[in-house]
């Protein structure tokens, strides 16, 4: 089903995710389009929209916490020297158009909004790549631009003083199930080995399902990721890891991350061979 508020993307004909482009959220969660259900080929859900432990996790989509000051992430704002406050700077993502809408994806324009202006403005390009009968990938690129007079500077808890909190960026909210997922990379094991430190990519491992996260360019995979599994599992790009990413006017910061969504609990050969498939040039 398509309308003028949600989208369906397919593979080969089967439904595996619902883009929403104007929910109905308020303002604390920072409205902004979200993709949600996704789901595997064999129609497992892989994402969580609105849980009760963290409301503003809208499954799989971009979210910064603090662009200028305006909260993009939705929930409390970390202020230094005084930790998670709940402040009235909460901002949102606006759909304006699509410039190309297919069943396997689409080209997709926003305005990121605060206090009554545009920050940013959004090209967002997502497709859904067929790679076997039991795995498929979800490709998203964001392109923010600087559409303001003035200097801007995108942050997070981390460069605000929060340690390890560099969320911001391409974000995945994950199913909850009894256990806690497994995430691995080439080279280590464990939330503990893989959080805050780059890797080509990144598994999270369910019950019967493994997303695998990579960044598709050079700077994506100079990104840190952003890995939660014991508290919640949820697995995102960092784009403002140690310092503040400058922006200004009429520039634009560029990342694209595809991820391998499969059936099973893939093994890290596994894993490393959808990657390459999918992210092949």
């Amino acid at each position: 089903m398509t309308s003028n508020d949600t989208t369906a993307l397919r593979v080969a004909g089967r439904p595996v995710g619902r883009y929403v482009t104007r929910p109905e959220l308020p303002a604390r969660l920072s409205p902004r389009p979200y993709l949600h259900p996704v789901t595997t080929l064999a129609g497992t859900a892989v994402t969580e929209l609105a849980p009760a432990d963290h409301a503003h996790h809208l499954g799989v989509g971009v979210a910064v916490p603090d662009v200028e000051g305006f909260n993009f992430w939705g929930g409390r704002t970390y202020v230094r020297d005084q930790g998670p406050t709940e402040l009235d700077n909460h901002g949102s993502q606006r759909h304006i158009a699509f410039q190309l809408r297919d069943p396997d994806g689409f080209v997709e324009e926003l305005r990121w909004v605060a206090a009554g202006g545009e920050l940013l403005r959004e090209r967002r390009t997502v497709a859904a790549i067929e790679l076997t009968d039991q795995a498929w990938a979800l490709d998203l690129t964001f392109s923010l631009t600087n559409v303001t007079k003035g200097p801007l500077s995108i942050g997070s808890p981390a460069t605000n003083g929060r340690p390890g909190a560099a969320y911001g960026g391409f974000f995945w909210r994950a199913r909850k199930e009894a256990s806690a997922p497994e995430v691995f990379t080439a080279g280590a094991d464990g939330e503990d080995e893989v959080h805050g430190r780059p890797a080509d990519w990144l598994a999270l491992r369910g019950g019967t399902w493994t997303l695998v996260f990579a960044g598709a360019t050079g700077q994506t995979r100079r990104d840190p990721w952003f890995v939660r599994t014991e508290e919640y599992p949820g697995v995102g790009s960092s784009l403002a890891h140690e310092e503040r990413v400058p922006l200004p006017p009429g520039e634009t910061v560029v990342r694209r991350v595809v991820t391998v969504v499969a059936d099973g609990r893939l093994d890290r050969d596994a894993a490393a061979a959808l990657v390459r498939k999918a992210v092949s040039p």
